[in-house]
């Protein structure tokens, strides 16, 4: 990725080495988004949600609350993930994203910027106001509005205070563990977790939360998938508008393809217990995952993220 020179995000909190203490725990039905590393543990099913994303973008565009129609009030969040085909391991090929600590920061300042940038010009096509979340840098644990979280959840979103968190060892553990190695796989990551901040927004999360409450395991899972997929299309608008922008190299975008690819619930199965529970499933599969990314890569259009609508979700 072109990324080195460009204007960065001030919306970057860096909170490493001054961590506080105490027992590790989360709230009941963590309400956090997050990606996973290793098997995510959900709780709940699914309602059909059907063309809320449409009936939603249009409401929210004239100035309506989306809620007001799908009898939501606030509620909290999800967490991040991505999708799969195994690829060969790349932990042994010299790493292109070795940066030092302040690169790192300036790293995902830059790329928070442009989805600050992307976003706010897509939302004054609706005649709003884009809100910029805040991004926290953490190492080890950290304490959001969403409860206490560890570097094991991952990087999440929490909608009880509008803020992303990440440890940025996560990024090691994405190309050694995962085999999904480079900076546009990287920015994938954190463009899933502003996928989740504009979710919450538009009031898709606000509503998926209030209909948990009374949702099956099975029925909350396969709602949960349509929430990460979206998430993922919404990267894709943001890859979309950076690529028309000039940011991407050759091989920038099999990178996201392959980070997707090795984050499906099946690809994270298949690897940590050898068989696939696909009732199970609450983030997407590889092919899921790299589908709805690359659908919001090509068509850079809200619209066409409506994963709740899709025939095979």
């Amino acid at each position: 990725m072109r990324w080195k020179g460009r204007s960065r995000s001030a919306n970057v909190n860096d909170t490493r080495g001054g961590q506080s203490g105490g027992g590790f725990g989360f709230p009941g039905g963590s309400s956090r988004r997050r990606l996973p590393i290793g098997g995510s543990r959900r709780r709940g099913g699914g309602m059909g949600i059907g063309t809320m994303i449409i009936i939603g973008l249009v409401m929210w565009a004239l100035g309506m609350n989306p809620l007001q129609l799908l009898g939501g009030g606030l509620g909290g969040s999800l967490g991040g993930g991505f999708a799969p085909q195994v690829q060969a391991p790349q932990s042994q090929q010299p790493s292109r994203t070795e940066y030092t600590s302040d690169e790192q920061k300036q790293f995902v300042e830059t790329i928070l910027g442009s989805t600050e940038q992307v976003w706010a010009t897509i939302f004054a096509n609706y005649g709003k106001q884009y809100p910029n979340p805040q991004l926290n840098l953490f190492n080890s644990r950290i304490r959001s509005a969403c409860g206490l979280a560890s570097s094991a959840s991952g990087p999440f979103y929490c909608p009880g205070d509008n803020q992303i968190y990440i440890d940025l060892s996560f990024y090691k553990e994405l190309e050694q563990t995962f085999g999904a190695g480079g900076d546009f796989a990287q920015a994938y990551v954190l463009a899933h977790e502003v996928g989740h901040h504009i979710q919450n927004i538009i009031g898709v999360l606000p509503q998926f939360n209030k209909m948990r409450r009374s949702m099956g395991k099975a029925q909350f899972n396969k709602q949960s998938v349509k929430v990460e997929l979206q998430a993922d299309c919404f990267a894709g608008i943001w890859g979309h508008y950076v690529n028309k922008e000039g940011w991407l190299e050759p091989g920038d975008l099999e990178e996201a393809l392959v980070a997707a690819n090795q984050i499906g619930d099946d690809a994270i199965q298949k690897r940590t217990q050898g068989y696939v529970v696909p009732e199970s499933f609450n983030h997407g599969t590889s092919e899921q995952r790299r589908f709805w990314f690359r659908r919001g890569f090509e068509s850079g259009r809200m619209e066409s993220c409506d994963t709740f609508k899709a025939r095979k979700l």
